[in-house]
């Protein structure tokens, strides 16, 4: 989804806050790279304060988890 990046921002903003996804996941559903996706972002905060912080909860919350997948990963070989 290229185009209008306003949009894109919102449609990128609601995507992470309701599906929890990261940024490499948004960047390969909407078509762009990763730093388009961070760009997305700095606009969000710009256009749309309240999902804005919606997203940064989302982020705050897999911080937390702490690269538990990767110990997972590791734990299993």
């Amino acid at each position: 989804m290229k185009g209008d990046p306003e949009e894109r921002a919102i449609a990128v903003g609601r995507y992470i806050a309701g599906t929890g996804a990261t940024v490499r996941a948004a960047a390969v559903v909407f078509g762009v790279s990763k730093s388009t996706i961070w760009k997305d972002q700095a606009r969000l905060r710009r256009t749309s304060p309240g999902l804005w912080a919606e997203v940064q909860k989302n982020k705050a919350e897999r911080h937390l988890r702490g690269g538990e997948a990767t110990r997972l990963k590791y734990l299993h070989k």
